[in-house]
C-alpha cells in the first residue's frame, strides 16, 4: 500500500468511528469521537497537501516546483489547537455532569418526552382556515413609502440630506 492510500484508510477509519462515538449518549464517548473527528480530519488535510518529501525552505538551485507549500501544515496547527479547546470543554462538561448527576449520560428530557406523545398541533384548525386569512396586510391595503424630493436650484434630496453627487 502506498502512502496516500494507507493514510485514506486511516482517515476514513478515524472518520467512522469517531461519527460513530458521537451519536452516543455517554458524554465520554463523544468526547472521543471528538477527538477521533478532528484527527480524521487532520489526515484529510495532511493527504490533501500533495506529494511529501519536498523542500520546506529556500535553497539554492531549488526550482519554485519543488516546494512544498505550508499552508496545510499552518492549518493542521490550527485544527489542533482548535480541537484541544472543544476536548478542554467537553472534559468541564463531563466533570460537571459527573459532579451534579453521577453520570455522564444525557438524559432524557421530560418536556421532550411529553410533547412526543401528545398531539399539540391541531391538523383541523388549518382545515378551517380560509386561504386569504392573515395576520399581515393586504398588499392594497399597503401605504407606499414618502418619495424624498429634490430641489431643482441645488439638486439635494431634502429627506436624506444627501448632495446628490455634487461636492461642497
Amino acid at each position: 500500500m502506498t502512502v496516500d492510500l494507507t493514510l485514506i484508510v486511516l482517515m476514513a477509519a478515524f472518520l467512522a468511528a469517531g461519527l460513530y462515538l458521537l451519536l452516543e449518549r455517554s458524554l465520554t464517548r463523544v468526547l472521543f469521537g471528538l477527538i477521533l473527528l478532528g484527527n480524521g480530519v487532520n489526515i484529510l488535510i495532511l493527504a490533501m497537501s500533495g506529494v511529501g518529501g519536498a523542500a520546506a525552505f529556500y535553497t539554492e538551485g531549488t526550482s519554485g516546483r519543488d516546494y512544498v507549500d505550508s499552508l496545510p501544515q499552518a492549518l493542521i496547527l490550527t485544527a489542533i489547537v482548535i480541537t484541544f479547546a472543544v476536548t478542554s470543554f467537553m472534559l468541564g462538561l463531563i466533570y460537571r455532569s459527573w459532579v451534579l448527576g453521577r453520570k455522564d449520560e444525557v438524559q432524557d428530557d421530560p418536556e421532550s418526552l411529553r410533547r412526543e406523545t401528545e398531539d399539540d398541533y391541531g391538523h383541523a384548525d388549518d382545515a378551517d382556515r380560509a386561504a386569504d386569512a392573515s395576520e399581515f396586510p393586504h398588499p392594497a391595503e399597503v401605504r407606499p413609502l414618502p418619495r424624498a424630493r429634490t430641489t431643482p436650484a441645488s439638486g439635494s434630496r431634502s429627506a436624506s440630506g444627501s448632495t446628490g453627487g455634487q461636492a461642497r
